[in-house]
C-alpha cells in the first residue's frame, strides 16, 4: 500500500488560493481587518505572501508589480511594513483592489 504524500499546511493554503478567487478575496479580507493594529500586521501580510505564492510565485508578482523581489519578501515579511504604493501594486498584480468600508465597530 503507498503512502500518501503529505502535503504542509502552508502548501495545502497556496493550491486552495490557487484554484478559487472567490476564496482568495474572503482569505485576504479577513486578513487585514486587523491591518491596522501592528500586533496583527503580520498575519495580513502573510496572507499577502501566500497569494503571492498561489499567484505564480514572489519573483513573479513582484516583476508584475514593479518592485525587486527581495524588497517585496522584505514588505510581505511578518515584520514588514508596505508602503501604500507596494500594497497596491501587489494587490494590482493578484488580481485584486484596495477598498474602504465602515468599520461596524466603530458605529
Amino acid at each position: 500500500m503507498k503512502k500518501k504524500a503529505s502535503v504542509s499546511h502552508n502548501e495545502w493554503m497556496i493550491e486552495e488560493l490557487r484554484d478559487d478567487p472567490e476564496l482568495a478575496a474572503e482569505y485576504l479580507r479577513q486578513a487585514m481587518m486587523d491591518m491596522s493594529d501592528a500586533e496583527s500586521r503580520g498575519a495580513a501580510l502573510l496572507a499577502l505572501r501566500r497569494l503571492a505564492e498561489a499567484r505564480g510565485g514572489m519573483a513573479a508578482v513582484a516583476t508584475e508589480a514593479g518592485i525587486q523581489r527581495e524588497s517585496l519578501y522584505r514588505a510581505l515579511s511578518p515584520k514588514g511594513n508596505p508602503t501604500m504604493n507596494t500594497l497596491i501594486a501587489v494587490l494590482k498584480s493578484l488580481g485584486m483592489r484596495l477598498t474602504v468600508e465602515p468599520d461596524k465597530k466603530a458605529a
